[in-house]
């Protein structure tokens, strides 16, 4: 067998789930031939590994998972491989600038999820992954973003067009997924990546085939190198049937 591509690297919300937060069944099918014709098949996620790991369960997948946006890569299931922290104080800096301008945030430390209804007096003491904005007042989340790059040493993206995610500067999916790829003993250019946000932008765009969703942020589908059916249309089998088991 003489395969393209070797790695299927799938976002989850509004990529692999559909918007009822589950896999349909159809794609199910489709991942497990995936895997059982030796590609495989790694969740890169905005999400903690706590809540994605339940779904790489589901799906059988026993290969390396990037979660937080590339702030955490597992080696196996409850193996780290590499952990990014953000520094506490910038922390605590977007958190004022989340008071100040009365916006909806959250944020992921090693352990637990933090947000606006259940924060901490100890931000120096906690080991912080990534930090969010919710907002969906454009002008409020465009000051965000200018104070935000005022501050440096940040990567800037989103999961949705209401929303900001906040990792350490040189950290997001692509970076994460290279160190997939180094452990699998594969190239950037044999990988296969799809998403709908922002924060799967740079991998789209460094990986041998970028995809986006039919439901993907415009910025997302005019980057990819192809744009699929959307999360709630089975996008995913189209990958996997049209681009990835086939001959190449």
């Amino acid at each position: 067998m003489n395969k393209k591509y070797r790695l299927l690297a799938l976002d989850m919300d509004g990529t692999l789930l559909q918007d009822d937060h589950e896999v349909s069944e159809e794609t199910r099918k489709w991942i497990k031939e995936a895997v059982r014709q030796g590609i495989h098949v790694c969740l890169s996620t905005g999400r903690s590994f706590r809540d994605a790991y339940p779904y790489a369960k589901q799906l059988e997948l026993m290969t390396p998972m990037v979660t937080v946006n590339g702030g955490e890569v597992w080696r196996a299931p409850y193996e780290l491989h590499r952990r990014a922290l953000l520094d506490s104080k910038l922390v605590e800096q977007m958190h004022a600038l989340a008071v100040e301008t009365g916006s909806w945030y959250w944020a992921y430390a090693v352990d637990r999820l933090f947000n606006y209804e259940n924060w901490t007096d100890d931000i120096a003491n906690q080991e912080w992954l990534k930090f969010g904005y919710t907002t969906n007042d454009h002008e409020v989340r465009h000051n965000i973003l200018m104070r935000l790059q005022e501050m440096g040493g940040l990567e800037i993206t989103n999961s949705s067009p209401d929303n900001l995610e906040i990792n350490p500067l040189g950290v997001n999916k692509a970076t994460g997924i290279e160190q997939v790829c180094e452990l699998l003993g594969i190239q950037m250019s044999e990988v296969v990546a799809v998403g709908d946000s922002l924060n799967d932008l740079a991998v789209i765009q460094q990986v041998g085939l970028g995809v986006a969703m039919g439901n993907a942020q415009q910025t997302v589908k005019d980057e990819a190198d192809i744009v699929v059916s959307s999360n709630n249309e089975d996008g995913i089998v189209e990958v996997i049937r049209d681009h990835i088991l086939i001959e190449g």
